[in-house]
């Protein structure tokens, strides 16, 4: 949530205040997504929050479920899906956007975690480990042989080009309403799929973080290994299936994957293992109202926007190179500042 809310926007302004060519122009340009094939660290950030969100389950639905039976996790888990889900609604515009309700955005950001949420709680709730396993393999190659053995109307099989793979023309034919891309959607049917499985690789991690006869380094080095294992599995199968983040490929999951375990391991070691303490406050202020920042940011269309409306062109101007800087530090202040008034008074939006 930090780089969604204007962390990316941080970077990239030091970058153009210092003109500098060297470490932060590379670190610069990891802050905006691929066009297509490849990957960036900006690409990073949605998968993690789907395997993050993963890793809450493990948590939430086991207490759930064992002092209150399969039937009260079932309707946590549908009745978070349902919320989810007409947020990702509300969020995207839903009626307000021209044209009418064919306008309502129906797979988004929001739409997706609700959807992996729904599926991979179901599968908490009813399967094992190695049961879980076995999904996460079917989900990934499953939507491989689809995107590799069916070709298009008019196109041929294994063509994973824009416009021309299954994923977009699935989306083009069937899925209503307003697209991101135009005909097709980078969070369209096809390739939720695959995105459930990024659900279940966080519900690994969970199961690891959890468990009582482990001690924390050994935990941390099993998250470091399965993080290694999804790195090299990701990009070998990259070399056949390319690493998409738009059709949210199996490579693609298992990549992101990759890193997401490396990244829990690493904040694992520092706090939980090390206790390491106070500099993650202010990240656990937003991480506690995640959905309520990101749902203000866009009502309010951003906080920078707020910031502008106070600090006006001639002061920026007046800052020379360094007024954008200016703006995108005071809108990270308001975003903490913010987080941190909800905290202090226990005001959480949960679904």
């Amino acid at each position: 949530m930090f780089w969604i809310m204007g962390g990316e926007h941080l970077v990239i302004s030091l970058h153009k205040a210092s003109e500098s060519q060297g470490f932060l122009a590379t670190v610069a340009d990891q802050m905006d997504h691929v066009a297509w094939d490849g990957f960036h660290f900006y690409d990073l950030i949605f998968p993690l929050f789907v395997f993050l969100m993963g890793v809450s389950t493990v948590f939430s639905l086991t207490k759930v479920r064992e002092s209150q039976g399969k039937r009260a996790a079932y309707g946590r888990v549908i009745r978070r899906f349902v919320l989810l889900y007409l947020l990702g609604l509300f969020y995207h515009g839903g009626m307000s956007r021209d044209g009418g309700p064919e306008m309502f955005r129906y797979m988004g950001v929001l739409h997706r975690i609700a959807i992996c949420y729904l599926f991979g709680g179901l599968l908490f709730i009813n399967f094992r480990l190695r049961g879980l396993m076995t999904a996460a393999v079917l989900l990934l190659v499953g939507y491989w042989a689809l995107m590799t053995f069916i070709p298009v109307p008019g196109g041929v099989a294994g063509d994973y080009a824009e416009g021309a793979n299954l994923a977009n023309y699935v989306d083009a034919q069937y899925l209503p309403g307003y697209k991101w891309d135009g005909e097709w959607d980078p969070e369209g049917i096809l390739s939720t799929i695959p995105a459930i499985a990024s659900g279940l690789l966080g519900i690994f991690a969970g199961l690891l973080i959890r468990r009582e006869d482990l001690k924390g380094q050994q935990k941390v080095v099993r998250l470091v290994a399965a993080g290694l294992v999804c790195l090299l599995l990701g990009w070998g199968w990259g070399l056949q299936f390319p690493i998409i983040k738009k059709l949210w490929t199996s490579s693609f999951v298992l990549y992101a994957g990759g890193w997401s375990y490396l990244l829990v391991a690493l904040f694992y070691l520092l706090i939980d293992v090390w206790k390491i303490g106070l500099w993650h406050r202010p990240f656990v202020w937003i991480g506690m109202n995640c959905i309520t920042v990101y749902m203000v940011s866009n009502l309010v269309g951003g906080y920078r926007r707020l910031i502008r409306r106070v600090v006006h062109q001639p002061m920026v101007d007046g800052l020379g190179a360094w007024g954008d800087l200016g703006v995108t530090i005071l809108g990270l202040l308001l975003v903490f500042l913010f987080c941190h008034y909800l905290y202090k008074r226990q005001i959480f939006l949960r679904v």
